[in-house]
């Protein structure tokens, strides 16, 4: 058959180039324009297809890593499923250390993607033996011809972002954002945009969002590492118990920290007003924008970008869960659960 621009050699094709999406109703009154930066638009419905494809592909280029072998990540369950993805395709073995704290619903779709998957406590500490971050340097350790990703301290990380989304964000906007509100994690997506949108106009003003519990926006501001910021929350794929080498604090303006209970209301009014089923860490990053109104952030003529990393269906099992939300007390007689579903008897 003879191909044309339409038609993909493979999966891995369709990586980046996500759209920018007007948000109308939740952003009604506010001051100035707001986009949504949807990555559940890559195959992997993530963000982090971006960059297991970038560093697996430099590990290729490095002669690194070569067919047959294994490719070993810590992760919160997105990158874990781009790794296996790319594993697939290219023809490696995949083995991922993931945090307890992922929901359910990621956990089922790595072992569908084929991975080895070594499910490990959130709630320790990061040099813990048992932390998934251990278990990951571990199984490195014993196993030959593997190599482990390490996103959180892999400068490849920023760089895929800076190569890919912050140039899409760019020419999206025609050069005219304003402001970027990006959840961080590892760091690599918002260190990665803001870098590129940094050099293109300075006065670009990037916002993080953390989570309570998180070190993250303490440290941005004291450069001190505080153990007491640390204590257990919800939220996957945000904030922090360590500082991630991948996160480029000098490149964030100000962080801005979402408790759990906000944030999910938002990821599930985020579906309901406009359409778009987005995951956890969506309604985080919408919450924040929320609260930046609040505080007068943005006049008009500004033009907001939101990133929401990736799809709604990974959290069926919690925010999207009436059953999981009840259980974690997020609903009160101000939220209460309107019954949508009728059974024909």
């Amino acid at each position: 058959m003879k191909q044309d621009k339409h038609v993909f050699d493979n999966v891995l094709q369709l990586i980046g180039k996500t759209p920018l999406i007007k948000l109308n109703k939740m952003t009604k009154g506010f001051e100035g324009d707001f986009f949504a930066k949807v990555e559940a638009f890559n195959p992997g419905h993530s963000s982090k297809d971006r960059i297991a494809l970038h560093i697996i592909e430099e590990a290729e280029r490095q002669g690194i890593l070569s067919p047959g072998d294994t490719i070993i990540e810590t992760t919160s369950g997105n990158t874990g499923f781009s790794i296996a993805m790319v594993s697939i395709i290219k023809g490696y073995e995949c083995i991922l250390a993931v945090s307890s704290k992922s929901s359910a619903d990621k956990i089922d779709m790595l072992k569908s993607m084929g991975a080895q998957v070594y499910v490990c406590p959130a709630n320790v500490s990061a040099d813990d033996p048992r932390s998934y971050y251990q278990v990951a340097k571990r199984l490195h350790n014993e196993i030959k011809g593997s190599i482990y990703i390490n996103q959180y301290f892999n400068q490849l990380n920023i760089d895929a972002h800076y190569n890919s989304t912050g140039p899409e964000i760019w020419n999206q906007t025609e050069g005219e954002i304003t402001h970027l509100i990006a959840c961080s994690g590892t760091g690599g997506t918002i260190s990665g945009i803001s870098k590129y949108l940094k050099e293109q106009n300075p006065n670009v003003k990037v916002i993080g969002v953390d989570a309570f519990g998180s070190v993250l926006k303490k440290y941005h501001e004291t450069r001190e590492f505080d153990e007491k910021e640390i204590y257990p929350y919800r939220i996957e794929g945000l904030g922090k118990n360590l500082i991630p080498t991948a996160t480029d604090f000098d490149l964030i303006d100000k962080f801005i920290k979402v408790t759990d209970e906000e944030s999910a209301h938002t990821a599930r009014e985020i579906s309901r007003s406009e359409g778009l089923f987005v995951g956890y860490t969506s309604g985080a990053a919408m919450q924040a924008l929320k609260q930046l109104n609040e505080e007068g952030e943005f006049k008009k003529g500004d033009n907001v970008v939101v990133i929401f990393p990736d799809h709604g269906s990974r959290y069926m099992s919690k925010v999207y869960s009436d059953k999981w939300m009840g259980e974690q007390g997020f609903f009160d007689s101000k939220t209460e659960v309107a019954e949508s579903i009728q059974y024909i008897k």
